[in-house]
């Protein structure tokens, strides 16, 4: 084991050329980032998560019941045994040979069997209600953390001038604000990388999983190898997009229709115009060249600045997004949904009553009772397929 932390530590890939982990132990004279202090962030994740349950049950539910948000789910599928055993037992999604198969079997129209699975499959999730009491979350800390980083960064000289996160690197002082900064920020990702298993699915979950492992790992390394300047900026200019969508989403939930145009719009040129242009143009220009000119690259400069650099593709992939819901919205006249929607898309007629099975035989029943013992055929032909959302 002391092997392989030796060999994970090692100096030359951490530090600079001529800089060793004892020249940045700290002292009665200077503090520098440790290591070990992101241990803390384990167990503050943990109650960071518990916060949020306190906040959505205590908070967020009576604002979302006091702007009349339902509680009610999704409509449910009309029960039948047969169409229940197959989406549990071997997929959610029913090619048209199958969906055949079970129309001749249930004496149902495929037109109605494909209604039964989308509604079986938007049964499972959550209601209007739970989603805005996540976004209300989302959006109370993304403004409590953005409002922090603002004030600190303004009375900073690397803000106005970014070759000064680089000037006597990598001597930097840690101060009580910085730290604070990273540790909250790390608790936060951590909470939102293992709650994303529970929260609302969506279809860019692997994206976002990558996403939050990333900034994970950028905050990681920012720190450990204090390039902790250049990385305030970093988180700072990320959470100024985050709390308008979030903003715009609990309008969307509430059918303040025209607030969350409002919104989607100012969240739109804050997104593109701060990940496209101010990221590029700031953030990786300090990183790739003034950090170049001023310190030199090592090991960990490098996968510093491709983790950047991934993150930069990323913000290309959700401006795409973007720009679709968008275009969507000028030929609608609204902003109709996230393009990450937990909801799958489906007709009009969804929104009516619960399908009626077409009876095409005096004997059959609407849940197909009678005919569970030729289920056989259908469960066994086919494999499961993953619902996409």
């Amino acid at each position: 084991m002391a092997g392989i932390l030796a060999w994970f530590w090692n100096e030359r890939f951490w530090l600079p050329h001529n800089v060793t982990w004892a020249d940045l132990k700290n002292t009665d004279e200077a503090t520098f980032p440790q290591a070990e202090d992101l241990y803390l962030a384990c167990p503050l994740a943990f109650c960071i998560f518990m916060i949020r349950l306190v906040f959505e049950r205590f908070i967020a539910r009576p604002c979302a019941l006091g702007l009349k948000i339902q509680a009610n789910g999704p409509q449910k599928a009309q029960p039948n045994a047969i169409l229940e055993k197959v989406f549990t037992a071997i997929t959610k999604h029913p090619d048209e040979k199958r969906l055949e198969g079970l129309s001749k079997q249930l004496d149902w129209d495929v037109r109605t069997i494909q209604r039964w699975f989308r509604q079986r499959r938007n049964q499972e999730k959550p209601s209007t209600l739970a989603r805005f009491c996540e976004s209300m979350w989302r959006f109370t800390f993304y403004l409590y953390i953005f409002t922090y980083g603002v004030r600190f960064l303004k009375k900073t000289p690397w803000l106005w001038n970014t070759r000064e996160c680089w000037y006597n690197y990598p001597y930097q002082p840690l101060t009580v604000d910085i730290h604070y900064y990273y540790i909250l920020e790390l608790s936060f990702y951590l909470s939102l990388l293992f709650s994303q298993f529970t929260d609302i699915r969506r279809k860019d979950f692997l994206i976002m999983f990558l996403h939050h492992l990333a900034t994970i790992s950028l905050i990681t390394f920012a720190y450990v190898n204090n390039m902790a300047r250049v990385g305030t900026l970093v988180m700072c200019l990320h959470d100024s997009a985050d709390v308008l969508v979030e903003a715009a989403k609990m309008a969307n939930y509430a059918k303040f229709q025209r607030l969350c145009n409002l919104l989607f719009v100012m969240f739109a040129m804050v997104f593109i115009s701060s990940r496209l242009g101010v990221y590029p143009v700031w953030i990786l220009n300090t990183t790739l060249f003034e950090s170049w000119e001023i310190v030199g690259p090592y090991p960990s400069w490098w996968v510093f600045n491709l983790l950047l650099i991934l993150l930069q593709f990323l913000h290309s992939f959700w401006s795409y997004l973007i720009v679709k819901i968008a275009c969507r919205a000028i030929s609608r006249g609204k902003v109709s949904k996230d393009d990450r929607s937990d909801i799958e898309s489906s007709s009009d007629e969804d929104n009516g009553p619960p399908p009626t099975p077409v009876q095409k035989h005096h004997n059959s029943t609407t849940n197909g009772t009678n005919k569970v013992h030729g289920t056989n055929g259908y469960l066994s032909a086919g494999a499961p397929c993953l619902d996409e959302h």
